[in-house]
């Protein structure tokens, strides 16, 4: 019988439990070490406020997943509103060095940093060497120590956004489950890339994974190869597809949206947008910066910056 301040003596309380580790504790929220370098989106193609919108909803999804991340965005081809890559990097490389400098006049023990300024993290789904070609170029006039990461793909998280963009158009069904009959859904998917065989490769990788989601032939090609995109589309529906689908493994600025059309007119048939700042994008560019600074989850509060 219990008493106005608690249970009767001689009977059993009930005791908060110690909270113990295992795969099914919540992990710790992530955030960005202390004096960590700047994750800096390399966006190729003619900078507009299109394109900044997009590259400015990507870098907001990696500042979400990580908080205190030091984001920027350097431009291919910026100019004056848009700040190039190499003046954005040269404006990170000013702006350590004036902390380390005002850290060491207020007296404290610290030592001028030795790691990369920045992580440079092109904006591409894909290999494109002459795009890549110009972003290393452009990391090497800045004079910065800056560590250049691969493109986002292929990845499972590019063939869910490929899903979603095709389901969107109306091309694909949702899942497996629901939307089961979508009248205008594609038994074939012209995978559109940029960048040559290198990129038609690489894009055929997740390829096959939208192709196991779609549970359809999925086929790669190239919009930078004159009949590419024609011989693909011949080569699905000489094998029985009907309906085609093109499916852009872009995420937007490195192309004219024009090619993308004229694309589809070649293969006749519709069209899905381009991947654009659909959240795995900004996911991908993060994991790109973290796995280059070799900070794993589990460790990025309390790992300190190389």
């Amino acid at each position: 019988m219990s008493t106005p301040t608690g249970p009767a003596s001689g009977l059993p309380v009930r005791m908060p439990r110690p909270r113990q580790p295992g795969r099914h504790r919540r992990p710790e929220p992530l955030v960005a070490p202390e004096d960590a370098p700047a994750l800096v989106l390399a966006v190729p193609g003619a900078p507009s406020s299109a394109t900044r919108s997009l590259a400015e909803e990507v870098v907001s999804i990696a500042r979400s997943e990580l908080p205190g991340l030091d984001a920027r965005i350097g431009y291919l081809d910026g100019d004056g509103e848009f700040a190039s890559l190499a003046s954005v990097l040269a404006h990170a490389a000013e702006e350590r060095a004036a902390r380390f400098e005002q850290a060491r006049a207020a007296g404290m023990d610290v030592k001028e940093p030795d790691g990369p300024v920045a992580v440079v993290v092109p904006l591409l789904a894909g290999p494109d060497s002459a795009l890549l070609r110009r972003i290393r170029q452009a990391v090497m006039e800045s004079r910065v120590a800056a560590e250049l990461t691969d493109v986002l793909g292929p990845h499972p998280l590019l063939a869910e956004a490929l899903h979603v963009r095709l389901s969107e158009a109306g091309l694909a069904r949702a899942d497996r489950a629901r939307l089961f009959t979508v009248a205008t859904a594609a038994d074939g998917i012209i995978l559109a890339s940029v960048g040559g065989d290198e990129a038609v490769q690489a894009a055929g990788i997740t390829g096959m994974l939208l192709a196991a989601r779609l549970a359809v032939p999925v086929m790669a090609a190239a919009l930078d190869q004159e009949g590419s995109i024609a011989s693909v589309a011949e080569q699905l529906r000489g094998s029985g597809s009907q309906q085609l689908a093109l499916a852009p493994y872009l995420i937007g600025p490195e192309i004219d949206a024009s090619l993308l059309e004229e694309a589809a007119r070649e293969a006749g048939c519709p069209a899905a947008e381009a991947l654009g700042p659909y959240p795995a994008i900004g996911k991908l560019a993060l994991a790109k910066y973290t796995t280059a600074l070799g900070i794993a989850p589990q460790q990025a509060q309390n790992t300190p910056a190389r």
